[in-house]
């Protein structure tokens, strides 16, 4: 009988403690935010244990599911980010996004969207009334707001290559202008807005399709610079706690 004991502890003891470190870290996909000389398109996966080949020159953003992003830079030839752990509480996680939030702000040389931006009502917003970065989601209409809307304005969109032009009237009473699709030639578009006869440059940065909603999303944003739209998407999680 002891024997049996013996030989059945040192069969299970290991996979007891194989079980036991899965539930402490575990491997995820890693999506590419930004990428230069590595052969990836932006919004796709990369194995967080696998070894991640960069040449000298290369350099990459990744973003892990609670929103925390690294970039490397070439020559790299391990893992491309630390293990996380499983039991990562969704409220620590939020508030170390607010805690970079606020460091990308108040860094030198960062436009400071949220020292005097208004709140907005919905993170898809493109506040038309500041210059500055916004995120617009793959494949969506963007929706322009306003946040006075007391009386009507005249509103111009030029995009940099001007391959067309929006001109106007904003009707009073009205926070809200749909406009078509904007096309990207790569992830980004500028844009000269004109309201009330004062023009504010707008750069806008495209969210890939796959990016999912939550953490990931928010540190995706404050990364991009869109932190007018990140305050109101971590409003919205703060409220689901």
């Amino acid at each position: 009988m002891r024997i049996f004991q013996q030989q059945f502890f040192r069969f299970i003891l290991p996979i007891c403690l194989q079980l036991s470190f899965l539930q402490i870290t575990f491997a995820e996909q890693l999506i590419v935010m930004d990428v230069r000389g590595y052969k990836a398109k932006v919004g796709s996966s990369i194995d967080s244990e696998k070894p991640l080949q960069l040449e000298e020159g290369d350099r990459i953003t990744l973003i892990r599911s609670d929103g925390v992003a690294v970039t490397l830079r070439g020559p790299y030839n391990q893992p491309p980010m630390p293990k996380k752990s499983s039991q990562t509480d969704p409220k620590i996680a939020l508030a170390a996004l607010v805690t970079t939030r606020d460091a990308r702000t108040n860094s030198v040389g960062t436009i400071r969207a949220g020292k005097d931006a208004r709140a907005l009502p919905s993170p898809w917003l493109i506040d038309v009334t500041r210059p500055g970065i916004r995120c617009l989601q793959q494949d969506t209409q963007p929706v322009f707001w306003r946040p006075d809307s007391e009386r009507e304005v005249h509103f111009k969109i030029i995009p940099a290559d001007r391959s067309y032009q929006v001109d106007t009237i904003w009707p009073a009473k009205e926070m809200y202008f749909k406009s078509d699709k904007i096309q990207f030639l790569n992830a980004q578009q500028y844009l000269t807005v004109t309201i009330e006869e004062e023009d504010f440059n707008i750069q806008i940065s495209e969210i890939p399709k796959e990016i999912p909603e939550g953490l990931l999303l928010t540190g995706w944003m404050i990364e991009k610079g869109c932190v007018q739209q990140a305050d109101a998407l971590i409003k919205l999680l703060q409220d689901e706690k």
